[in-house]
């Protein structure tokens, strides 16, 4: 290792002297010592003197260079050895000249614990130590969940934790909604379970057509049987499997392979990931690099392969695939394919030029990014700014795409209303905001009343209404977040995170403090903060819909005649009634004798109209 002693000015001529013509890592530093760039090259000496001729053109490299207080090297055995080590250290200084991507930490894979008698099915991320079977990687979480939701449906293999299936002593909801056989109760024999974990292993695998093939035939022995419920069982997962056939298959592609593509607009770009595995579409994720301006397709793909596929820490050869498909051609094409083929143990092959069902995907991937750059491009700058200052503030892995936020708005108790309102990346998604009548509660019971709430949002979207939020807010505080989590826990719901918000003591704006749900900690945020904005709009969006709500309910409540409702009592007997007695005052002083005495009205509805209006002796009209 070498190194350029600081001086008022970079002496590069003197500098570039030293340089040895082999392999190796360059780390530009400013004048504060921090690292602003660090590169690879093939010959050291050669690349970093490309950065002092004098007819450089680039205005981000002229920038860069004029900040350059000394460079330190590191020479390296082989060009392989320096994208690794280049790679480790852009991850660990974040240089402001580099392109950087944001690190996922782990790829997120589908866990089968097959070793146990009635195994289970579950999202994974980090280390793969758990004996049992690995799906995957797919490119986000939102697709595992999406998966193990259509498992559900289709095989109701169990997803609930270890703690709560050995703990059960009757069925839970999830056997009540048809997304479990109930194994803990022994409602399903042990060969009819293996059979739903064994189909579920081949939908994984992409064997989806022997799975219908095989449900065909057992559909036909169950006619044959005159069991019509279980065939008609067999045809709703042959139904389904088709559908999902339809949209996640792709005819003609066998084995693993990785398609991006980049797309740039001005100083933003946007890399699309499509991921396929055994043949099956697992889904396609959108990538946003920093410092991406005036970089080319080139530099932007080499950056994205080598931070996505080289981590070092956390890699697993089956993360890499046999091949990627890219929409433009890298200079360093060899030397990728080379690491990620030692990396792999096999070889990867990267190609950018493709026919037939290949070039159908990648211009799939390229019609997805530009999507997604224009879509970004359009949402306003500060939302923008809003979720990824959220996504750094409650260090999430990803960026936030789904987040809902539940309030409840009463009077005193009357005509109680929960409010669901969804954010997406691109702002309020009012298509599936929801509103809750709240019934059968003691009034003025908020705790009873969002128990109530979410019970209903989350049991319906279990059940496949609309995907799962990422982040769940709860306009209230630790009694709420409570709530909110037994919920969750009875669902058999994870990674959602759960967050209270508090007003603080004088209920003013900027005075929230956040609650959340695994330790019940808190934390109060800079009333500047941009995290705490988006947070403060989303809890207000929830608070407006939920008053409109209550509103509305309690002025139909107040303008609607008590009679109503009453069993047996039609509109033309409320109609005579009131002729009669002259008016809703009159009936509701009458007695059950008086009340017998109109026409059509039996002793029982006498009664009932009576019960109506009088309560522990008080006359109610309303």
């Amino acid at each position: 290792m070498s190194e350029a002693g600081a001086d008022s000015k970079f002496d590069a001529k003197s500098f570039l002297k030293t340089l040895p013509d082999a392999p190796g890592v360059y780390r530009m530093h400013d004048s504060e010592g921090k690292v602003i760039y660090v590169g690879k090259a093939r010959s050291l000496k050669k690349r970093v003197a490309s950065y002092f001729q004098k007819n450089i053109t680039h205005p981000k490299t002229r920038t860069m260079v004029a900040h350059i207080a000394h460079i330190e090297v590191t020479v390296t055995h082989t060009e392989n050895e320096a994208l690794l080590l280049e790679n480790i250290q852009i991850k660990s200084l974040m240089p402001r000249y580099n392109v950087l991507f944001r690190d996922d930490k782990s790829y997120p894979y589908i866990f089968l614990s097959n070793k146990d008698d009635f195994p289970r099915l579950s999202l994974h991320r980090g280390a793969l130590r758990a004996k049992g079977r690995y799906f995957g990687p797919y490119p986000g979480a939102g697709s595992v969940r999406e998966t193990l939701s259509l498992l559900q449906k289709l095989f109701p293999v169990r997803q609930c934790e270890d703690s709560f299936y050995r703990n059960r002593s009757r069925p839970c909801l999830q056997y009540q909604i048809k997304r479990c056989t109930a194994p803990c109760t022994g409602l399903i024999t042990a060969k009819a379970y293996a059979d739903d974990v064994r189909h579920a292993e081949m939908f994984l695998e992409g064997k989806s057509t022997a799975v219908i093939d095989e449900l065909v035939s057992k559909m036909e022995q169950a006619s044959e049987k005159l069991d019509f419920e279980l065939a008609a069982r067999y045809r709703d997962q042959i139904i389904t499997m088709r559908r999902i056939q339809e949209k996640q298959y792709i005819e003609g592609e066998k084995g693993d392979l990785d398609v991006i593509a980049v797309a740039r607009q001005g100083d933003v770009a946007c890399v699309q990931l499509f991921t396929i595995r055994n043949g099956r579409h697992l889904g396609h994720r959108s990538f946003y690099p920093k410092n991406a301006a005036q970089q080319d397709e080139n530099t932007l793909l080499s950056a994205f392969i080598t931070q996505y596929y080289l981590n070092t820490a956390q890699q697993n050869k089956h993360d890499i695939p046999e091949e990627i498909l890219l929409n433009a051609e890298l200079d360093d094409i060899e030397l990728l394919s080379g690491v990620l083929s030692e990396q792999r143990g096999h070889k990867v092959t990267l190609r950018h030029k493709v026919r037939g069902d290949r070039s159908r995907w990648l211009k799939m991937a390229i019609h997805n990014a530009q999507q997604a750059l224009t879509s970004r491009l359009n949402t306003q700058a500060t939302l923008t700014q809003r979720y990824e200052a959220l996504q750094d503030v409650l260090e999430l892995d990803e960026c936030p795409t789904r987040m809902e936020c539940f309030d409840i708005s009463h009077t005193m108790g009357e005509a109680p209303v929960g409010s669901c309102v969804v954010f997406d990346q691109n702002g309020p998604l009012k298509s599936d905001y929801r509103r809750f009548n709240i019934e059968d509660v003691t009034p003025g019971d908020d705790y009873a009343a969002m128990h109530q709430a979410l019970l209903r949002r989350y049991k319906r979207l279990k059940s496949g209404e609309a995907r799962l939020p990422d982040i769940l807010f709860i306009d209230g505080g630790k009694g709420q977040v409570t709530q909110a989590y037994k919920v969750m826990e009875e669902l058999q719901i994870e990674e959602v995170l759960i967050i209270g918000v508090a007003k603080g003591p004088s209920r003013k704006a900027g005075l929230e403090t956040l609650v959340l749900s695994n330790n019940q900690s808190t934390s109060i945020l800079p009333n500047d903060s941009p995290a705490l904005h988006l947070i403060q709009q989303i809890r207000d969006e929830a608070h407006r819909f939920a008053i409109t709500g209550h509103r509305q309910r309690r002025g139909k409540a107040r303008t609607t005649s008590p009679l109503e409702d009453i069993p047996g009592l039609g509109p033309k007997r409320r109609q005579q009634l009131l002729k009669q007695f002259g008016g809703l005052q009159e009936v509701a002083r009458a007695g059950v004798e008086d009340l017998c005495r109109v026409q059509g009205i039996s002793q029982n509805l006498a009664q009932m109209i009576y019960d109506r209006f009088h309560t522990d002796g008080v006359i109610i009209t309303k």
